[in-house]
């Protein structure tokens, strides 16, 4: 029997040999994302399945009865979706002489259709409702397609196209109520051990929210700002009371399964324990690990907000607005553009950004995971309403966040040539613009007027109304004040060379 297979094994008796927790899991997980920020509907949930954008790694400890010898064990309370590829058993009573040699995940679980499929040629008892009375017909099930189809014992077929319920004698072998992992067990020690089990599980993921109130006007602002978590979990699987970590950052995976890993690599990923009940930013690798300080359900098939940390009041911000008209640069250039009318007069637009510092001088200074940020602000009436939103990827701490809100309704302009030179001989194309902005509020505002040098990699602004900032190898930023109800006008000449 000590190298039985694990067939064998199961066929002396699983009541002899099977163990089941004598304690209630005790669950540990650590949620991993790939969701792109904002990308997933709320609404369509329950039809992601396995196309969940992440997944999990769930740590079981449980309390064991194990056989003495080969035998098999009936690990049941996995998540329907787990990777059996990467399943981990560790008996911490007796790590060295317990080992796991054979495991069998069973996934077919009972329904109706299973059950009557395993009873075709066997008796049944179906029940039909016939006015207030209840009818019962027991006979051989012969066929369960478009109907059910049944021979009594006086040779009677029957066909039912209806029926209130059917009464089976037991359940069949080989269908069971949840998903199982049944291994065969070599323990030298039997008895009751204590026993850690890990593995990961497709369909489940988690995403960050940021809810943002706007104070102030342009030329001081500062915001409130409100962090939570969504976790989701399709995963197949239930965690009662689990301690939860969530991972941000991109975490390699390879295209095939993993392989098991023991147990003493997950304990390098514990955090110490949390003094108070919120999440606990800590390092992990290169990526950064939000351990809760409480325990929390994760039931299956649901969807629960958790606050990542403490809002922040009073942070200090900074209020933009950016006229863009010019066309975007090309990322690979395989020549220059030498075509005039290219860009040379549009309409622009003025987007309203917000700027703030992740710094712990300004209130902040934690590493902020991927996810949407909503901005909202008082109105006259005080209400609050909503103003905008955009998404943020990974921003470590000491970086500054940019989110843009929309489009400035007062502040308008346009962009026009007013030269075009081509220098073919020397290789040059030398242009001059006009940028006009009109701002229609009743109070100043400052606005960056933001040009793409599009035409080739290598320019110049041989001349300008005022002076640019470069901003990278393609952009200048012209920064001009316009009063109340005024204009201003900003122009320059490029000269690009190749």
């Amino acid at each position: 029997m000590r190298h039985a297979p694990l067939a064998a094994a199961l066929s002396l008796g699983l009541a002899a040999m099977s163990s089941h927790a004598a304690d209630a899991p005790d669950y540990a997980l650590t949620v991993y994302s790939s969701a792109t920020p904002g990308q997933i509907s709320v609404e369509a949930l329950t039809n992601y399945g396995m196309q969940v954008p992440g997944y999990a790694l769930v740590r079981d400890a449980r309390r064991m009865e194990l056989p003495r010898g080969s035998g098999a064990v009936r690990f049941t309370d996995v998540a329907k979706r787990i990777d059996p590829t990467t399943v981990s058993f560790v008996s911490k009573t007796d790590p060295v002489g317990t080992r796991v040699i054979e495991q069998n995940f069973q996934f077919d679980l009972v329904s109706q259709e299973k059950l009557i499929a395993r009873y075709i040629g066997e008796t049944i008892t179906v029940e039909q409702q016939r006015g207030d009375q209840l009818e019962r017909v027991s006979g051989r099930l012969l066929s369960a397609s478009g109907g059910l189809i049944l021979e009594k014992s006086n040779g009677e077929v029957l066909t039912l196209n209806t029926w209130s319920n059917v009464a089976f004698p037991s359940l069949p072998g080989g269908l069971i109520t949840k998903p199982t992992l049944v291994w065969l067990v070599d323990a030298k020690r039997g008895g009751t051990h204590d026993a850690e089990v890990a593995y990961q599980t497709q369909g489940m993921t988690w995403w960050a929210d940021y809810n943002v109130t706007l104070h102030g006007d342009e030329s001081a602002c500062a915001i409130d700002l409100a962090a939570w978590v969504t976790v989701v979990n399709q995963s197949g699987g239930s965690f009662p009371n689990a301690q939860l970590k969530l991972v941000a950052g991109e975490v390699n995976r390879a295209p095939a399964a993993p392989q098991p890993a023991p147990m003493a690599k997950y304990a390098v990923m514990a955090a110490p324990p949390v003094a108070d009940e919120g999440f606990q930013e800590s390092q992990l690798f290169e990526y950064h690990l939000y351990t809760l300080g409480r325990r929390t359900d994760l039931p299956d098939n649901s969807t629960k907000q958790l606050e990542l940390f403490p809002s922040a009041v009073g942070v200090d911000c900074r209020r933009q607005l950016v006229f863009t008209a010019s066309p975007e640069p090309w990322r690979h250039w395989g020549a220059p553009i030498l075509d005039q009318g290219y860009g040379a007069t549009m309409d622009g637009k003025v987007g309203a950004f917000l700027e703030f510092e992740n710094k712990e001088s300004n209130r902040l200074g934690m590493p902020l995971p991927a996810g949407r940020v909503r901005v909202n602000q008082a109105s006259v009436d005080g209400a609050l309403e909503f103003i905008g939103e955009d998404l943020i990827q990974h921003t470590p701490r000491n970086e500054t966040l940019r989110v843009k809100l929309g489009e400035a309704f007062d502040v308008v302009g346009e962009r026009k040539q007013l030269s075009f030179a081509y220098d073919e001989g020397n290789r040059r194309v030398t242009e001059r613009f006009e940028i006009e902005v009109r701002n229609r509020k009743r109070s100043a505002v400052r606005v960056t007027v933001r040009e793409y040098l599009y035409r080739w990699s290598d320019w110049t602004i041989t001349e300008q109304s005022q002076p640019h900032e470069r901003r990278d190898a393609a952009t200048a930023d012209f920064v001009v004040d316009i009063p109340a109800d005024g204009i201003r006008k900003v122009s320059y000449t490029v000269r690009y060379q190749w």
